[in-house]
């Protein structure tokens, strides 16, 4: 498994983006915009970053713009985010950290290629689940 910072923005996550790769002299391995994913958006959202990785130096961070409707607050605007190889190990984990939370997205698969679910646990820390089925074998 492999713990991963996830930072959510209200509409400047690019913005950020941009300050971190230049601060922490990393690379920008996927960005990805609302409008280019099969999910509906509205005109305003479809340039606005659905998802991106930045690494640097062995590390990796994840961002996004909250969708519309939904504004974060300095808070509850990072989640951490969980990659986990196994995805039976990845259902196991999952149902344990649900005990005494709230699943805010069942485990599913995805368009992207991999079984994905968000929680927050019993002491309000938000998680992000995530095997990507790529990787496999």
């Amino acid at each position: 498994m492999k713990l991963v910072p996830y930072i959510l923005f209200n509409g400047n996550a690019e913005e950020a983006l941009n300050f971190y790769k230049e601060a922490f002299n990393g690379e920008i391995s996927q960005l990805g915009r609302y409008g280019e994913s099969p999910m509906p958006c509205s005109d305003a959202e479809k340039n606005m970053i659905m998802h991106a990785r930045l690494e640097f130096d062995g590390n990796l961070m994840m961002v996004s713009d909250s969708s519309q409707g939904r504004n974060v607050n300095e808070g509850n605007n990072v989640q951490l985010s969980i990659d986990v190889e196994d995805v039976e190990k990845l259902n196991l984990v999952f149902a344990k950290m649900s005990e005494g939370g709230t699943v805010t997205m069942e485990l599913q698969d995805t368009f992207w290629d991999a079984r994905f679910g968000m929680l927050k646990d019993k002491f309000g820390i938000f998680w992000m689940f995530n095997h990507d089925f790529k990787k496999e074998g």
